[in-house]
């Protein structure tokens, strides 16, 4: 087969046999071709500081020699055995050890897999049906993930809008819908609803922070109510500190999820809880009534679990947490000085491991509030951005340790870049 050497002629030939010309993760008009440290090359060779880096599990960057040296001595001794192995074994060691809420974990491939097998779970341990959700949380892909994560209408909470064709209504009734960072809501809906299993939130809502008390208010609300509280930590896990937020922020949930630095950009994921709870994972102890039957072709892969493992002796390391929010800082500063001096309404949500720019005076609290109160401004500084050089998601920014001094003296200029453009329309 003749290779291709442009980018336009891979778009191409992805029409061709993709469902709206991509994967469904990302703009399709760019075709990557390889990565190293913290750049990309797209296939006609255009270099970018990575600033998406795979949407989050490269904390290390692309590459990393120690990961790569582990992955490499895997190789050769198995790819997949679908059966128990050392590495996957050492992997759930050593999340057990990292993480507060878990005594047992279970592997899957995916991140949405886990939250959908976290929401099961929950609804086994308690025997109850209803889960309750935040107006604009993401937890995969799964039916009931898939209520009001992007709602295009806004109705009245509790009240769950499909985001997607193909779910039944029988879904939609069993979920129920409150904005985040409201306690009073939350406790309304939980003294109405007496067969409420869980409710499960992102400790930081795609980029939004809990107010302070939050997040241990819902903790104090579950058990006032017998109710079994879910983190989903597949982008905090092991980002905002090395205990994930729950090291980070104080607040021990029931049942947690973990994916994306946890395979070392892999395809790994997980989710944990107590042995009480996760004890539904094993027929002899709960019977076939209880029993939540989980297993995946792939899950706790071998090769994963070794990038996995070795990412985490990585970011382990003292200073590893301090480096990787100074970069944060560093690139929250820089666009913030930009901004303020060209006199633009701006607010930096998010936290120094992750975050973004709204275009509003607005503080960002929820999914309503936290919007740009102009599309075109947020476009045309991503764009600006991307001509310039950075790579990132229009709607976050994630820092990894590779980034250099070089880079963020190059972010800092195609900022000035792209303020300078916005400044303009």
């Amino acid at each position: 087969m003749q290779k291709l050497s442009t980018q336009s002629e891979w778009i191409a030939r992805a029409q061709a046999v993709l469902p709206a010309s991509g994967f469904g993760n990302f703009d399709p008009s760019i075709v990557i071709a390889r990565g190293e440290g913290s750049h990309i090359w797209d296939e006609d060779g255009k270099e970018y500081i990575d600033y998406l880096i795979g949407s989050g599990p490269m904390l290390l960057g692309h590459g990393h020699p120690e990961v790569m040296e582990a992955v490499l001595e895997q190789l050769p001794k198995g790819m997949t055995f679908f059966a128990n192995n050392a590495k996957g074994v050492e992997l759930a060691e050593a999340i057990v050890e990292a993480v507060p809420c878990c005594e047992q974990v279970r592997f899957v491939t995916s991140g949405g897999e886990a939250d959908m097998y976290a929401i099961r779970l929950a609804r086994a341990y308690t025997g109850r049906k209803k889960i309750l959700k935040f107006e604009g949380g993401y937890h995969g892909m799964s039916a009931e993930a898939q209520m009001s994560l992007a709602p295009s209408i806004r109705v009245n909470f509790p009240q769950a809008v499909p985001d997607s064709a193909g779910i039944p209504q029988g879904v939609a009734d069993e979920m129920l819908i409150a904005p985040y960072n409201d306690l009073a809501a939350v406790e309304a809906l939980l003294s109405e609803h007496k067969d409420i299993a869980a409710i499960i939130a992102e400790p930081l809502q795609r980029i939004i922070p809990a107010v302070p008390g939050y997040l241990q208010g819902l903790r104090d609300l579950c058990d006032k109510h017998a109710v079994l509280l879910i983190f989903d930590e597949i982008v905090t896990g092991f980002r905002l500190a090395y205990g994930g937020a729950q090291e980070r922020y104080g607040v021990t949930p029931d049942i947690c999820t973990l994916g994306k630095v946890i395979g070392g950009g892999f395809p790994l994921a997980a989710l944990g809880a107590s042995s009480d709870i996760m004890g539904h994972f094993d027929k002899s102890i709960v019977g076939r009534d209880g029993w939540l039957m989980q297993l995946g072709t792939l899950a706790g892969n071998p090769i994963a679990a070794a990038a996995g493992l070795k990412t985490m002796e990585v970011l382990k390391r003292e200073g590893s947490y301090d480096r990787l929010r100074n970069i944060g800082r560093t690139l929250q500063d820089m666009q913030e000085r930009a901004l303020d001096v060209a006199g633009i309404s701006h607010q930096i949500c998010g936290d120094e491991t992750l975050f973004d720019i709204f275009f509003t005076t607005r503080q960002c609290r929820d999914y309503r509030s936290a919007e740009h109160d102009d599309l075109e401004r947020n476009a045309t500084y991503n764009a600006t951005l991307r001509q310039h050089g950075i790579f990132k998601s229009p709607g976050k920014l994630y820092p990894s340790l590779a980034i250099t001094p070089n880079d963020l003296d190059h972010t800092k200029a195609a900022v000035e870049h792209a303020v300078r453009s916005i400044s303009e329309l």
